[in-house]
């Protein structure tokens, strides 16, 4: 096993990117503590980790609540020892679906102060606590769009490109003290409940099925295949462990080589 007995953190834990990764790295041997700003849909995935075989321990946190984290982080270590592996990927509250130059700038800058605020506070404070207790990971998950210009994605690619120079800011400070910061680029998963719905109806629309919309979309990539959550969440599960322990500062692009680095 990867992870085996590593202690992991999954803030979002309850989402579709984030129970796909906790499930993950309790396939592999950690230890793993969902949050989410709510219960529903915490219990669920704990209870499918735990019917695995797996262990998960369920919490409420608000990731824009800098003291929050900090005292939740401490009460994981506490009950289950240091904390190896830290992962995010909360909900930004972006808006999707308008050209720019029908956005005010509040609906525009809403994701970027979303994913800057939660990814402060969540990366200053694992990258605190687990510089004390010999170091770690901490794994973001960003899209295509942090890097390469789409037609409206509102502030959406703007916060990704901003999350990620920030983790590589983190990664270069508390690197020092063993702490490593990582993240997963993804193109955008078609079993992820939001953009299934998008392509059925993109498909519905011009008379395919959801197989053939596939198809269209990946077309273009070298693997003629656009990654599924199992496949990112293995990503995130790479850069977690020591097989990764060289790796700072980058991504593991899951783009199937729609994106090339």
């Amino acid at each position: 096993m990867l992870l085996n007995n590593k202690v992991a953190v999954v803030y979002g834990g309850s989402g579709a990117v984030g129970s796909a990764v906790a499930r993950a790295f309790a396939r592999e041997g950690a230890v793993v503590h969902l949050a989410a700003r709510r219960a529903e849909g915490l219990q669920a995935v704990a209870e499918n980790i735990r019917a695995a075989g797996g262990r998960a321990h369920i919490a409420t946190v608000d990731a824009m609540d800098r003291a929050a984290v900090a005292a939740h982080l401490n009460e994981v270590a506490a009950a289950s020892g240091p904390i190896g592996i830290v992962f995010a990927a909360i909900d930004w509250g972006d808006a999707q679906g308008n050209d720019l130059v029908d956005l005010d700038y509040e609906r525009f800058v809403q994701p970027v102060q979303n994913g800057l605020k939660s990814w402060f506070n969540i990366g200053t404070e694992a990258a605190r606590l687990m510089g004390e207790t010999g170091g770690g990971a901490i794994i973001g998950f960003t899209a295509n769009a942090a890097r390469q210009a789409y037609n409206q994605m509102g502030g959406f690619g703007v916060a990704g490109a901003a999350v990620e120079h920030f983790l590589r800011h983190l990664a270069v400070e508390a690197g020092p003290k063993g702490v490593r910061c990582c993240w997963v680029r993804s193109p955008g998963s078609p079993d992820t409940p939001g953009i299934r719905e998008v392509w059925t109806l993109h498909a519905k629309e011009r008379g395919m099925t959801f197989d053939e919309l596939h198809a269209e979309f990946a077309k273009d990539t070298p693997l003629r295949h656009i990654a599924s959550l199992s496949q990112v969440a293995d990503a995130a599960v790479l850069l977690a462990s020591d097989l990764a322990s060289s790796m700072t500062a980058t991504l593991a692009n899951t783009t199937g080589g729609g994106q090339l680095d």
